[in-house]
């Protein structure tokens, strides 16, 4: 199931009011709107639009309540992780949803890694060496960032959990949705690790 079909299952009916934080080029807060949710969706780099506000999750000046906010791929990037997370709880309705999709960097082991770089050496000349140099340069390119032991951490301290499941994640890094079956399958049958996963939880 991609990110916006994921969501959309996710929220009250429209025209609920829904906050994406981390809306990136905007192409899940469009998504939403088109089926009729009053988004608003901010990014410091967040394109031009109605719905779109060029601001940072601490810099938003909005007001709640929401009865639901997404946060797609974004909250392994917030410096102040816990702040986000209280204000996030503040600016929803009672019974109102966060919505998460992330990415649990720490999670690439060794097989993970082998067959990462056996894909990405396929499109991508630069591609590391060696399974070591992958981990290492994977573990560099990610370093400051949050882990999902902290962002579940955090999560747990403020909601109630609603729903989780392990997702793949890599395919987005290489060649897109033909390469998730596969995936997908390497996860189901043991052979390397889920890098992705969504959580509901309500505040």
């Amino acid at each position: 199931m991609d990110v916006a079909a994921f969501v959309e299952a996710q929220l009250p009916a429209p025209p609920a009011r829904v906050l994406e934080v981390g809306c990136g080029s905007g192409n899940l807060a469009r998504a939403l709107a088109a089926v009729g949710y009053r988004v608003v969706a901010i990014d410091p780099r967040a394109p031009v639009g109605d719905i779109f506000e060029s601001v940072s999750l601490e810099e938003f000046g909005g007001t709640g309540p929401f009865e639901a906010v997404v946060a797609n791929r974004a909250l392994h990037h917030i410096p102040n992780l816990p702040r986000a997370l209280d204000r996030i709880a503040r600016l929803l309705a009672v019974g109102g949803l966060l919505i998460v999709h992330e990415h649990a960097w720490e999670r690439m082991d060794e097989p993970t890694a082998s067959w990462y770089l056996e894909r990405r050496g396929a499109v991508d000349p630069d591609a590391p060496r060696s399974v070591e140099q992958c981990l290492t340069d994977w573990a560099a390119d990610h370093a400051g960032l949050h882990g999902y032991a902290d962002m579940r951490a955090e999560l747990d301290r403020r909601f109630d959990e609603r729903f989780f499941a392990w997702t793949p994640y890599l395919y987005g890094e290489l060649g897109g949705r033909e390469v998730e079956p596969e995936e997908r399958a390497l996860i189901d049958s043991g052979t390397i690790q889920a890098t992705g996963f969504y959580y509901v939880g309500e505040a």
